[in-house]
């Protein structure tokens, strides 16, 4: 029972994580989302973001009350997985979380790549393709420039999911290293 509590917990604190990254990611990449889209996520998390604004109000475009929002759903999601275990310290409950939020950040910035590479294959004039586009272009616009498109295809998508995961390890890693020291 206590398994299916789990994965109930972890699939409402990645979807709602997942929500609330979408609307801070969407104004790092100065992008408005389709109508749809932007009525979904207020609607989503408005109710934790408006009134946490009095207390992180937004600066230089970021809206950090968002990406609060998906910091607070990795501990609550940490917290129900380690309750009651032997793991139940703080030191341990504070580096799951950041292993956590760093997947969620990282696979959905590898998902949005996907999407980007699954519009331009099947329909590239689909609606919310050029907001799919524009989200990717904070990613690949750096890794451009190191890798040009070579003969008309451009491998920057293949590259940038490469790095993604890179980094995906070597946080892993340093957790791992930082677990094991405390």
């Amino acid at each position: 029972m206590n398994n299916i509590i789990n994965l109930l917990v972890d699939t409402a604190a990645t979807l709602l994580a997942a929500v609330f990254l979408l609307r801070f990611w969407s104004q790092v990449a100065r992008m408005r989302p389709p109508e749809q889209v932007v009525n979904f996520t207020l609607k989503m998390t408005n109710w934790f973001v408006l009134p946490l604004r009095r207390l992180l109000p937004g600066s230089s475009g970021y809206d950090w009350p968002c990406l609060f929002g998906a910091v607070v759903m990795a501990v609550l999601a940490t917290l129900v997985v380690v309750w009651g275990t032997a793991f139940m310290t703080p030191k341990f409950v504070i580096l799951l979380s950041i292993q956590q939020l760093a997947n969620w950040i990282l696979y959905g910035l590898m998902l949005l790549l996907l999407l980007d590479v699954i519009f331009s294959w099947i329909n590239p004039n689909a609606p919310v393709a050029p907001f799919i586009h524009a989200m990717n272009d904070p990613i690949l616009r750096p890794v451009r420039r190191i890798i040009p498109p070579i003969g008309g295809l451009d491998l920057s998508v293949f590259a940038a999911m490469i790095l993604l995961q890179i980094i995906l390890r070597l946080i892993s890693m340093g957790l791992a290293s930082v677990a094991n020291m405390v």
